[in-house]
């Protein structure tokens, strides 16, 4: 019984923290610091935008912007308003220290229908970088405008943007002595959230499959720890794991087809991985120390996990056939909740810095950490699928709010509600449909 207790302390100190009052709504993003020497760009507004429900260019332009890899030039700088490529003088956008011009239209495209034609453009050299054409219907534009940016950012970048994908997040409402919790989902500039579940119980740890399709969670509504997994089109969702003590930590393997999470059925918190297929598990570390919060290497063939085994929380990686686990975090007296980016060269982690929990990353090849926030309690770091960016929850003004830092800490970001607190957040991969 102790054991359990313990076990179950250390998982919810991992898995979540106190928050206090919550959010709801939109979330509202503020650039709190950006990088000196972003390109600079211009963003012509489109022709024909007022056909449109939403302004497209200036949707293209905060995507942009908040990348924190472009310096957007003011519209009340500009030499002139061209629309097509004929009308550009690009000695007159040098004089303003433009390097890279953006211009566009919109024409009808049928009932309902818009076909939207932009060009990039290097101001510089005087040449077409650049040409697009996208068509949507009114209900698409915000995604198009999305599309738009995620375009421009990887002729300019060589990378994909990360516009097009979404977050999943939880908020703790209090009405007198009533509490609510729900899990949204939302865009990734905190536009079209949309509640998942709503309890009177915690909902933690919620997670993405690698298609963008459906969210696993933790949900307490019956006052035990339970997995879900929920569809988010046909909003059905299977309960996989109910067992006696915890189940938590749910993480999708990249193939889709194996879940890790957190089992204490047999008395000890340990890893485990099910088959999504025919629920079977497979058990993977056998130590007395309390082993949680599993996630998955891009190449699917390793778990990192949180274990107190040497005393201290850290992290350490096994192969997802077992065997001896290694340990990859030696610098700090915590480091906990780790992440691999995309591309598997980076460990992010909350760790103690000087009393305080911090976000950092870590190289996987040199073992070298960079301390990138500097909070109170900074939690729940996610990478951004092309994983130059982090979002993670922090504390403001006492109360939860969502952040995003870049992975060379440069460019900072806060995502915050007028209405309350947030938290636990975790970035979809691309969103493709």
């Amino acid at each position: 019984m102790m054991i359990y207790k313990h076990a179950l302390t250390f998982f919810i100190l991992f898995l979540t923290f106190s928050m206090p009052l919550c959010a709801e709504n939109e979330l509202k993003i503020v650039i709190t610091e950006g990088v000196v020497g972003a390109k600079p760009l211009a963003i012509v507004p489109f022709q024909g935008s007022s056909l449109l429900p939403e302004n497209i260019s200036k949707i293209i332009y905060n995507d942009l912007k908040r990348s924190g890899r472009f310096n957007l030039q003011p519209t009340n700088i500009y030499p002139a308003y061209p629309h097509q490529g004929s009308e550009i003088e690009f000695q007159s956008w040098r004089k303003i220290n433009t390097e890279y011009l953006l211009i566009g239209r919109i024409k009808s495209n049928g009932p309902g229908g818009y076909l939207i034609y932009f060009e990039l453009f290097d101001a510089v050299k005087g040449r077409l970088i650049k040409s697009y054409q996208l068509l949507a219907t009114q209900r698409q534009i915000r995604r198009a405008a999305h599309q738009a940016a995620a375009l421009i950012y990887k002729s300019l970048e060589g990378v994909s943007g990360n516009f097009l994908s979404r977050i999943l997040y939880i908020t703790t409402s209090r009405f007198g002595n009533k509490i609510r919790n729900n899990l949204y989902v939302a865009d990734a500039d905190g536009h079209h959230p949309q509640v998942i579940i709503s309890s009177k119980q915690p909902i933690m740890s919620p997670t993405w499959s690698p298609d963008g399709k459906k969210v696993a969670y933790v949900s307490f509504e019956n006052r035990l720890p339970a997995i879900f997994i929920h569809d988010l089109r046909t909003r059905k969702r299977t309960k996989i794991a109910a067992f006696k003590g915890i189940n938590g930590a749910p993480s999708w393997s990249p193939n889709g087809r194996l879940m890790a999470m957190t089992l204490s059925k047999d008395g000890n918190s340990e890893i485990y991985v099910m088959n999504l297929v025919n629920r079977k598990l497979t058990r993977i570390t056998r130590h007395p120390a309390i082993d949680t919060e599993p996630s998955w290497s891009p190449d699917n063939k390793h778990l990192i996990f949180t274990s107190d085994r040497g005393g201290k929380p850290q992290i350490y990686q096994i192969p997802i056939s077992g065997g001896k686990a290694k340990r990859i975090t030696w610098e700090g007296i915590y480091n906990a909740r780790g992440r691999l980016s995309p591309d598997g060269k980076k460990l992010v982690m909350v760790t103690r810095d000087k009393g305080r929990y911090r976000i950092a990353v870590q190289d996987m090849k040199t073992g070298q950490v960079a301390i990138l926030t500097d909070g109170q309690l900074d939690e729940s770091p996610s990478f951004s699928p092309n994983g130059r960016m982090i979002i993670y929850a922090s504390q403001s003004r006492n109360k939860g709010v969502l952040s995003i830092v870049s992975v060379d800490g440069l460019v900072k970001q806060r995502l915050a509600s007028q209405f309350g607190s947030v938290r636990e957040p975790i970035w979809s991969p691309y969103r493709h449909h």
